[in-house]
Order: C-alpha cells, then structure tokens, then sequence
C-alpha cells in the first residue's frame, strides 16, 4: 500500500512537471510570436519616418526650384505619413501593453517610437510654416540651403538605422549613433554658414530673420533625431548590463 502511495506522489510530480514544461513552452512560442509581431510593426513604422525624410528633402528642393504645386503635394504625403506613424505608434503600444509577456523593457521601446515619432513631427511642421509663410528665399541662398537640408535628412536616415539596430543587432547601435551626431554636427555647420550668409545680405532686416527661422528648422530636425540617439545610447546600455 505504501508502495503504490509512493507511485501515485510520483506520478504527480511527473505530471506536474510535464504541465510546466508544456506551460513555459506554449509561453515562449507566444513570446516569440509576440517578438515577431512587434518587429514586423516596428519596421514599418522605420519605414514610415525614412520615406518622411525622403519626401522632406525633395518638398525643400521643389520650393528652393519654385515647384510651389509638387512640394504642397509633397506636404499632404508627409501629413498622410505622419498620421500613418501616429496611428502605427499606437497600435505597437497597445499591443505591447496587452500582449508582451517580458514587461522590463516594454518602456524604453515606447520611449523610442515616440521620440522618434516626433522626428516626423518636426518635418511636417517645417513644411507646413513654408506653405502657410511662402518665404521668398533668394536664389544665391539654394546651394546652403540645400546642403543644410541633407545633413538633417542623413541624421534621419542614420537615426533609422540605429533604431532597427537596437532590434535586430545591438552591437551595431553605436556605429549609427556616432553617424547622426556626425550629420548633426554638419547640419549645425552648414546652418550656421547659411545664416551668416543670410545676414550679409542687402535686404530689409524683417526678411533676415523670417530666413533665419526657416533656416534654423532645418537645422532642428537633426537636433531632434540627436535627442533620440541620447535615450537611445542609455537604453542599448542597459540591455548590454
């Protein structure tokens, strides 16, 4: 009698442990499909904020080239993506709250697509206080201008492929890192050229500092993707730890 207690105590801590293994492995199958889901989301969303940057650069060069009907086009494209991101933003986040079974770093990855997010933010409003101020910026200022533009867009660029880096290959995080602060750093550069040159030019004082603000948005897009790298340095830190 006392044997087939013995079997029975067995028998259940056999089971027991047989419905652990099958719990822990149906948790990990949707951890994993949970992974796969949100990266899918998350590419996505990197593509979103690259083709902002693309089609900012080219809204820019159309204005600079007085396409004035082809950049507001390009202004409703970028509305279209920033409502596109927005909306994807908050899907992920959704998501993440209702689904993710590994909550630690849940945080920083909505700290990520949010920063980020704002990225677009800044590229739209630029665009936007072109279309509603029609800044009459002369010809000689087109070259500065443009270089400006693309040192912000580059900042961008690198700043997607940091964040996909943070994802998919940490050890790559740095490397793009360093890269936006380089284009940053250029933006700020050039800008500073251009509003130099801005105000050497023979014309009303008025029309200087309206360029000056045009100008120093341009450079504010680099800026915000550098604000993002910063949190982003601290959180591919803490997940080396």
């Amino acid at each position: 009698m006392r044997g087939v207690k013995c079997l029975t105590k067995n028998s259940l801590r056999i089971t027991c442990k047989k419905d652990e293994n099958v719990i822990e492995g149906e948790n990990m199958a949707l951890l994993l499909k949970t992974t796969r889901f949100v990266e899918s989301q998350i590419d996505t969303f990197l593509d979103i904020v690259s083709d902002s940057a693309t089609t900012f650069q080219l809204a820019v060069e159309d204005y600079l080239e007085g396409r004035i009907e082809q950049f507001e086009e390009r202004l409703t494209q970028i509305r279209d993506f920033e409502h596109r991101a927005d909306d994807l933003r908050v899907s992920i986040e959704r998501f993440l709250y209702e689904r993710t079974l590994i909550p630690e770093n849940r945080g920083d990855v909505l700290a990520i697509l949010e920063n980020t997010d704002e990225v677009i933010d800044n590229m739209k409003d630029s665009l936007l206080q072109f279309s509603i101020e029609m800044p009459e910026i002369p010809g000689e200022l087109n070259d500065l201008w443009m270089q400006t533009t693309k040192a912000s867009v580059a900042a961008v660029e690198q700043l997607v492929y940091a964040v996909r880096s943070f994802f998919r290959d940490l050890s790559a995080v740095n490397n793009y890192i360093h890269k936006v602060y380089f284009f940053e750093r250029e933006a700020d550069h050039i800008g500073e050229r251009l509003r130099r040159q801005i105000f050497a030019m023979q014309i009303e004082l008025s029309r200087k500092s309206q360029l000056r603000y045009f100008a120093i948005h341009i450079e504010k897009i680099s800026d915000a993707a550098q604000n993002v790298c910063d949190r982003l340095s601290i959180y591919t830190i803490k997940r080396q730890l």
